[in-house]
C-alpha cells in the first residue's frame, strides 16, 4: 500500500481535483489519499479565528459568508448530476451552519481548532462526493477516527498505527482510502492539529503506521529544487537525496515539505516522493536512507527569525552559564535554530518570538542582551559537505559583499547555516546559486 498526500493548491481548483482523480485511479496499487484544504481555506479560517478572538463577531461572520460563497461555487463546477451536488451542497450546508453556530458561543482556544479543522473536512468530503459521481469504489477513512496526539503534541504512532490497521481490516477487498491530513484528536480527545503544513506529516504518520511501500507528497512543483524557484531564476529539481539532506532543507526553509514529515518515514525507512500534479510524469524527487555523491546539493532560506546575544564578563568562568541560557528557552517551550559561542557571549537565533519579552527579561539576569529582529537563515545543505575540502570558503567567497550576524559550521555533517539580514537575502541566495552550482 502506498500514501499519496495532495496539497492545497493540487485540490484548490475544480480542475485540479479531477487531476487528482485521475493521478489515484491510474493504477490499481492499494492507496490512502491524504488531502489538504482547498488553497487559501486554512488561511480564511484563521482570519474567522482572529475576528472572533477579537470579539468582532460582525468582522466573523463577512469571512464566513465570503468562505461559503466560495465552497457554493465550486462544488457547483466539481459536479455534474443533481444527486451529486445535492449532496454536496448538504456538506457545505452542515459545515458552515456549525462556523455560523460558533458566533453565537464564548470563543476559545479549543473553538478555534474545530474551526481549522473544516477545510480538510470538506475537502476530503467534497472529493469523496466527486468519486462517488463518476462510480469509483474508495473508502472515506475519517482521520479523527485514528490520528491522535498525546499532551506533549506528540503523535501516537503505536495508538495510530493500531487504529488504522484495525479500520482497514474491514475493508480487505478496497483499494483507495481517503482521508484528511492536519487534523487529529488530542489527549482530552478534542479536535487538534498537527500545525501548519501538517498534511505531509499526517502523510509520513500513516505510512509509518502501516509500513507503507512509498509517501508521495504531491503539490505544483516538480520535486525539490537546489533553490528557491520564486527568488533564483536559474533552478533545477534534486532527482535524489537522503534523508538527513531533506530534512535540513525542510527545517530550514524549503516550502514543498514540512520539516516534521521526514522523521517517521526516516525512522521506519519508508521512500518518500516529492511530485507534481501538473506535471505527474515529471521525475521528481526521491528521498531515501541512501546517500549519494558529495558537495553541495541545495540551498534553503527560512525567513522570521530573530537573533540573541547575550553577553557576560563573567561567562568564561561561569560553570553552568550555557544550561543556565537553555533552561529558560526549555521554559518557553522556545525551539533554538542556530547558535554560536565566544568567551564572553553566546549567540543564539529563534523563529517563535511569542515568548519573546519574558525570555529577554530572564536572560538579562546573566548578562547584556541585544535583539536582531528581521533575519533570515541561509542553509547550504549536502552531503557530507562539513568535511568537504574548500565547500566552506567556496560559500564565505560567494557572501564576502554581504554582511554576516552569524554562521554554524560543523553542528551537522550536512549543513553550513548563514543569518544575514533578511534585505540581502534574495541578493545572497543569487550570488551562491551562481557560485556554487556549475550550469552547462
Amino acid at each position: 500500500m502506498k500514501i499519496m498526500k495532495f496539497g492545497g493548491t493540487s485540490v484548490g481548483k475544480p480542475e485540479r481535483m479531477h487531476q487528482v482523480k485521475d493521478l489515484i485511479t491510474r493504477d490499481n496499487q492499494k492507496k490512502i489519499v491524504v488531502l489538504s484544504a482547498l488553497s487559501g481555506t486554512t488561511n480564511a479560517l484563521v482570519g474567522i479565528g482572529d475576528a472572533l478572538a477579537a470579539a468582532n463577531k460582525e468582522l466573523a461572520k463577512e469571512r464566513i459568508d465570503v468562505l461559503h460563497k466560495h465552497y457554493l461555487a465550486f462544488y457547483k463546477e466539481l459536479l455534474k448530476t443533481d444527486a451529486a451536488r445535492v449532496k454536496a451542497d448538504k456538506i457545505v450546508k452542515e459545515h458552515f451552519e456549525f462556523l455560523n453556530i460558533i458566533l453565537k458561543i464564548s470563543f476559545n482556544e479549543a473553538i478555534n481548532r474545530d474551526i481549522l479543522a473544516q477545510g480538510e473536512l470538506l475537502s476530503t468530503k467534497l472529493f469523496y462526493t466527486l468519486l462517488q459521481e463518476l462510480d469509483i469504489q474508495a473508502v472515506f477513512l475519517p482521520a479523527l477516527d485514528f490520528m491522535s496526539i498525546d499532551e506533549n503534541h506528540e503523535p501516537e504512532l503505536t495508538k495510530i498505527s493500531d487504529k488504522v490497521k484495525v479500520i482497514l481490516a474491514n475493508y480487505p477487498g478496497d483499494r483507495i482510502f481517503v482521508t484528511q491530513g492536519y487534523i487529529c484528536k488530542n489527549h482530552r480527545n478534542e479536535v487538534d492539529n498537527l500545525k501548519r503544513g501538517g498534511s505531509d506529516y499526517s502523510a509520513s504518520l500513516i505510512g509509518a503506521a502501516i509500513s507503507a511501500e512509498v509517501v508521495e507528497i504531491w503539490t505544483d512543483i516538480d520535486g525539490m529544487h537546489n533553490n528557491d524557484p520564486r527568488v533564483v531564476d536559474k533552478t533545477r529539481p534534486i532527482a535524489q537525496m537522503s534523508f538527513d539532506e531533506a530534512a535540513e532543507l525542510a527545517y530550514f526553509g524549503a516550502k514543498i515539505l514540512h520539516p516534521a514529515s521526514i522523521w517517521p518515514a526516516q525512522q521506519y525507512n519508508i521512500p518518500v516522493k516529492l511530485l507534481n500534479t501538473m506535471e505527474p510524469d515529471a521525475v521528481g524527487t526521491t528521498i531515501t536512507a541512501k546517500e549519494l555523491g558529495t558537495g553541495v546539493k541545495a540551498l534553503a532560506a527560512k525567513d522570521g527569525i530573530t537573533a540573541i546575544k547575550i553577553k557576560s564578563s563573567r561567562m568564561l568562568l561561569a560553570y553552568g552559564f550555557l544550561r543556565k541560557v537553555f533552561e529558560v528557552f526549555e521554559k518557553y517551550k522556545t525551539s533554538i535554530d542556530m547558535i554560536t559561542t565566544s568567551e564572553v557571549a553566546v549567540s543564539l537565533t529563534v523563529d517563535d518570538t511569542s515568548h519573546l519579552k519574558e525570555i529577554t527579561a530572564e536572560l538579562e539576569k546573566y548578562g547584556t542582551v541585544e535583539i536582531d529582529t528581521n533575519q533570515t537563515i541561509i542553509s547550504v545543505v549536502g552531503n557530507l559537505i562539513a568535511e568537504s575540502k574548500g565547500t566552506v570558503a567556496k560559500v564565505m567567497n560567494c557572501l564576502e559583499e554581504f554582511p554576516l550576524r552569524m554562521v554554524s559550521y560543523g553542528g551537522s555533517r550536512h549543513n553550513v547555516s548563514i543569518l544575514v539580514d533578511a534585505k540581502f537575502k534574495n541578493e545572497a541566495l543569487r550570488s551562491l546559486n551562481e557560485g556554487l552550482f556549475e550550469w552547462n
